[in-house]
């Protein structure tokens, strides 16, 4: 039964509370009302997005004219592959951190780093979700999308799915739209290798070492918290897309120069973070450059403010516009850009803006 809302407010419906409201918003229950919703959609000629759980979307102060198509469909399904290998087929419309706190505690390993991240299933292999030094694409065995162009409901290998740093070939492709997710987790009381050396030191490991799988999933969830991203509602620190910028990724002689700029900048013994990236590139730390640019924590301009906890992370602090939040990051950019010659790049998805 089609739930359709007219002049609907999509504020309410992130957790950055930014944003007008959409033409219509339509909400779907199961994947089989996706499909027909979609189709609906194309035959009309309709305009629309897809929005989860808003949290990692600016949505523009005027609103969206068209319809924003709300998935709210549950359900995961467990099949097991062998004794040791569990094959777990998700809803798009899950949510993401209960889905991986239900995980952890049945004993299944892969994705206990990514514990406490807002948001649902189907947005995860968009961006490859990450953090802690996991990424989603590590366990993911196909993405069942809805292609638009062949009418037609797909299944994705990780091949093509083209997996990258905070992206993939889903992002941005109008084309394809996620309808669920299919993981490949071990069965395991041990997390897999840790990777990020702040959690290896919480967690007193070596990097690439395993922890107990529960264990890293509390210390996740600890060190979230402490930096403002698990969703409060009484903590406007957590009124915010999560992190606003990737970290740039740069070939090595950019790099080189970065370091250059850095020494010059911050004197002879300064040196940017650096993490070895996929072919042979180098990912820097955009908090830190944020920061050496000259921006502290809770810094503020009009309603919006940096968090006090973390400097990724561009917060509401009770009524602010898109306007004054894209403004804010737009100074951040570029005054990294000046000083560094690096060019920060926005993390959420714009709907109704652009950078």
């Amino acid at each position: 039964m089609k739930a359709i809302t007219e002049n609907a407010p999509l504020a309410p419906l992130t957790t950055l509370r930014i944003g007008g409201a959409a033409k219509k918003l339509w909400t779907v229950d199961s994947e089989d009302e996706c499909v027909a919703a979609i189709r609906q959609l194309d035959q009309d000629g309709e305009r629309f997005f897809v929005l989860g759980g808003g949290s990692n979307v600016v949505i523009a102060d005027e609103g969206f004219d068209g319809t924003a198509l709300h998935l709210i469909y549950e359900g995961a399904e467990h099949q097991q592959r062998d004794d040791d290998w569990f094959a777990i087929d998700a809803s798009a419309g899950d949510d993401w951190a209960l889905l991986v706190d239900a995980l952890v505690e049945a004993g299944l390993s892969g994705v206990e780093c990514l514990a406490g991240i807002p948001g649902l299933v189907g947005a995860t292999p968009i961006q490859n979700v990450g953090a802690y030094g996991q990424e989603v694409a590590t366990t993911i065995e196909a993405v069942r999308v809805y292609n638009r162009a062949t009418q037609q409901v797909e299944e994705l290998t990780p091949e093509q799915c083209g997996f990258g740093y905070r992206t993939s070939a889903l992002k941005g492709n109008k084309d394809l739209v996620v309808l669920g997710v299919c993981f490949l987790l071990q069965r395991s009381p041990l997390s897999a290798p840790i990777g990020y050396r702040e959690l290896a030191e919480k967690l007193d490991v070596e990097l690439g070492e395993r922890a107990e799988a529960e264990a890293t999933r509390s210390a996740v969830l600890e060190l979230r918290r402490a930096k403002g991203m698990l969703l409060d509602e009484r903590d406007h620190d957590t009124w915010s897309a999560g992190s606003f910028f990737t970290n740039p990724i740069l070939t090595v002689a950019e790099f080189e120069r970065l370091g250059q700029r850095v020494r010059e900048h911050c004197g002879d013994e300064a040196a940017s973070p650096r993490f070895d990236a996929a072919g042979g590139m180098v990912k820097s730390s955009a908090a830190w450059l944020i920061e050496q640019a000259g921006f502290s924590r809770g810094e503020q301009r009009g309603e919006v403010a940096l968090s006090f906890k973390h400097t990724l992370a561009l917060t509401n602090r009770g009524d602010a516009s898109a306007t004054e939040l894209l403004a804010f990051a737009h100074e951040i950019a570029a005054r990294v850009d000046e000083l560094f010659a690096v060019q920060l790049h926005p993390e959420p998805a714009l709907i109704g803006v652009e950078w």
